[in-house]
This record gives structure tokens, sequence and C-alpha cells, in this order.
């Protein structure tokens, strides 16, 4: 049973431009009088068409396939762009009526998306990727707008937290310096193994972000996450640390019980554990890769092309959503704080969603840091789905062998085409500049699709988009080249 978060505005506002309109008609021709109804028509008519032309939103309205849509989300701070679009009026403003419904866990969102139950939905970036390739479920689901950048953290249990500490390098007054790097967790890790203890830690899905940073964090401490067979995909052969599924809600639970020694997820189920008292945030993604991209809007292809100027609309809100949780410098994130805190949306203590959405974010208790972008939400073209994106998550699903067998650069540039639409984006940011709700800087017109290489991550290797074969065989650990695991072994070359 999926509750919605809304079915129509309670406050009777579907209906308020409808109302507002027959209102001016109303006091028209209350005014004039019936005589005088023909010649108000004809100043009518004359007023609309010029307003028609000094407004090109006006003249030319999208012709909405489909006006009323059911989307859906997970509980989490970043799916924020759906509940402001929604409070903010901007799909009312689109001439879409929305409806938002919490969904059970990732999986079952793809289904629903898929089958058709949901228009479309917040995403794991990963998740129109590995549908598209066929990892998992097949589909090909396609995505226009990036929702945000960073927003997720590693949190480990107390027990393990205790085992970390005394290693850690100290800052002048005392506090651990971070980023924290895995191999301050290896000591743990190898303890457990001592006891005859497997060492489990929680991700959200197999083609999550989650799953990639923390298997990045610990690869590049000299811990291995395991990897993926055609015929094993729990993803833990010749794993020292075991990585297995858990609901972002179910976090924090599931670390109490000890079930889990830790885990990676977003917001607000890091800063819950430290609300609780039960773990402590250890790195943030944003110190794993600046401004990595994480969650998309995701809708199937056949819906796409059946809906083409509704899918516009949809993008045209979010972006707007979008601009809005960022302008003037973060100055709405307090109110949004207060709509993501009703149980419709997040449905979290206020207190816990501010710690990281206002800039800040808690680590140890009482160890509360600046950390201005971990959540993004417009800013660094933010909401542009560039390419680059999608082959980095690509990369990390050959590295971890969710894609068993070699491919060539070309494939990888072939496959994010697919899945990442960056022409439907710029068709929505073109509208919105030419309405005068967006500035035509705000957006990457002239780029290629690929984002500049970098080495903004934990580890320094430079990632450039356009040769993940290159990119790949810098890691130390993980598949490269011809390599491809039969059993629990790794068969082939490591350089290609």
């Amino acid at each position: 049973m999926h509750t919605p978060a809304h079915a129509g505005r309670g406050d009777g506002s579907d209906g308020r431009k409808i109302f507002e309109m027959s209102m001016i008609s109303s006091k028209w021709a209350a005014t004039a009088g019936a005589p005088r109804r023909a010649g108000l028509a004809g100043f009518a008519a004359v007023f609309l068409g010029l307003l028609a032309a000094a407004c090109p939103a006006m003249a030319k309205p999208l012709a909405l396939e489909k006006e009323e849509l059911r989307l859906g989300f997970i509980k989490l701070t970043d799916m924020a762009p759906l509940a402001i679009a929604y409070e903010k009026r901007f799909f009312e403003d689109e001439g879409l009526f929305v409806t938002l419904e919490p969904q059970a866990n990732w999986k079952v969102l793809l289904d629903r998306v898929i089958t058709g139950e949901l228009d479309g939905a917040h995403m794991l970036a990963g998740q129109p990727l590995g549908a598209t390739i066929g990892f998992g479920t097949q589909a090909h689901v396609i995505t226009a707008f990036s929702m945000d950048l960073n927003g997720n953290g590693i949190t480990v249990s107390n027990e393990v937290w205790e085992m970390m500490k005394p290693g850690l390098p100290k800052t002048a007054d005392g506090k651990p310096q971070h980023p924290i790097d895995a191999k301050y967790l290896k000591p743990a890790v190898d303890k457990f193994k001592a006891q005859g203890r497997p060492f489990n830690m929680g991700m959200v899905f197999p083609v999550s972000t989650h799953n990639y940073e923390l298997r990045y964090w610990l690869a590049a401490g000299g811990i291995h996450p395991g990897l993926y067979s055609p015929t094993d995909i729990s993803g833990q052969i010749q794993a020292d640390v075991f990585l297995s599924v858990t609901p972002p809600p179910q976090m924090p639970a599931t670390l109490e019980a000890g079930t889990i020694s830790g885990y990676c997820v977003g917001e607000p189920w890091n800063q819950q554990a430290v609300f609780k008292g039960i773990g402590v945030p250890v790195i943030t993604d944003y110190e794993i890769w600046k401004n990595n991209p994480e969650k998309v809007f995701g809708v199937t292809a056949a819906w796409a092309e059946k809906h083409p100027n509704t899918h516009l609309a949809l993008v045209k809100a979010l972006i707007r959503a979008g601009q809005w949780l960022d302008e003037n410098n973060n100055a709405n994130r307090k109110e949004a704080v207060k709509i993501l805190a009703k149980p419709e949306y997040v449905g979290a203590d206020e207190a816990v969603i501010a710690n990281s959405m206002t800039g800040t974010f808690e680590y140890e208790k009482g160890d509360k840091r600046s950390v201005p972008d971990f959540n993004a939400f417009f800013r660094y073209f933010g909401t542009y789905p560039f390419y680059s994106d999608a082959v980095w998550y690509l990369t990390q699903m050959r590295r971890w062998g969710q894609i068993p067998e070699a491919k060539p650069d070309a494939w990888f540039a072939e496959t994010a085409k697919k899945v990442y639409r960056p022409d439907i984006y710029l068709k929505a940011a073109r509208l919105l500049v030419d309405e005068g709700k967006a500035k035509e800087a705000d957006f990457p017109w002239n780029t290629d699709g690929y984002r500049e290489p970098t080495n903004a991550f934990i580890d320094g290797l430079t990632y450039d988009g356009h040769t993940p074969n290159a990119y790949l065989n810098q890691q130390a650990i993980g598949l490269k080249g011809d390599q491809r695991v039969e059993g629990n072994r790794v068969v082939g070359q490591a350089q290609k």
C-alpha cells in the first residue's frame, strides 16, 4: 500500500487560478452591466492579446499530453526539489497536478516507474543506467534532470569508532582531522576478522551512489569491498568488508541492532545516528568526491516519447525548485527544512534535517563543522545531466564486476547518451529564460556534456569522462582491462 503524500491540495488551491480568473470576469460583468458586455469582451480580447505578446509563455503554452501525474520518492532530504516544486506551486504554474508518493524502497520505486504505476520518480543516479544496460531489471530509463550534488555520508558504530579514534590524526584543538581515510578503519576490520566476526556495512542499493562511494572510500584505504559476477550478485567475492542492502530509513535501527557495523546513506540518516547516540559519521561524500552527482529524476524512455511536453514542464518546475533551494546563499533552507520535516515528505525531526541542510554537518556528537556544499541543488550546474557523470557510474559498475566484460571507451559514451538527456534539459531551461524565470548564465549552453577532468577525489586520482578505461587502469583494487571474475578468481589481463 503506497500512501500518497498529496492527492491534490487540501487547501483547495488546485483550482486557485481558475477561481481567480472567474472572479475577474465576474467583476467586469457586474461593473459594466449587460449592455456593455460586448464592449468589455472586445477590450478583454485586446488586453489578453497584448499580455500574450509580452509573455511568450502565455503566447505559446506547452500543450500537455498529460496533466495529472503520480511521482515517487524515497524519504530523504534530497527529494527536496519535488517537495518544493509542489509546495511553491511550480508544478501548478506549468499546468501540472501532481501527487507525490513515498515508496518503500528503491526497487519498488523503479519497478513502479517501469510498469507505469508512477509517471516518474526521484531515483538513484545509477538506476536509469543499470536498468538500461540490464543489470537487475531490464528497461530503458532516462533522465533529463539531476536533483542534487553531494548529500551522503558514511557512519560507523560506536564500537568501531572507538577502535578507529586512537589512531586518527588530530587538529590543534584535539578533534579528529577530516577527511578520515579508510586506512584508519583497517585495524577494526582486522580485529573483527581475528575474532571470526564478519565486518558488515549497509548501502541502499547495488547501483546506488552510496554503494560506489563506500566502495571507493574503502578501496582508497586498501580495504577490498568485494566483486560481483554473473553468477554471484552478492558483491562480496574476495571482500574484506561485506556490503549489503538496507533501505535508508532502516539504517540507524539496523546499526543499533548490531546487524551492521557501519553504512553509507543520505540524510537525515547519518545525523539521526548522532542524534540517537548510536554511531559516528566519519566522512561525507563531498570529501570522497567533491561535488559528486547524487540523485536524478527518472522516467521511462517510452513515457518521455509519449509525453514530450509534459516532460519539459516537469523539468521546468524542478529547475525552479533547485534554484529556490540554493538562491541567495541558501537563504530558503530553513523554510525547506520545515517543509521536509512534514510526515508526508521525510518526516524526521527538524533539528536532524537542519544539521546538514543548512550548511553544517555533525560528525562525533558536538563536533559540528561547516560544510556549506553538503547539499547543493542548483549551483555548479548541479541540475544539468552531464554525460561524464553517467560515465563515472558506468566505470564503477565495470570496476566492481556489475559490467562483467571489458568495454571500449566508445561504449561508455554511447550508453551515457542513451540515458542522460541534456537536450531535453536545455529546452526546458531555454523556456525558463525566455519567460524571465531564469538567467542565461545559469546554464551551460556550450558544453559537450562532459565536465572538465578532475582530481577532487579522496585518493587524488584524475577522472576524465572521455577516457574511462584509462581511469579504471589507475585503480589498485577492482577490475580493469580484460579482467573478469570466474568463480572466486579474477582472470584476464589488467591492462588493455
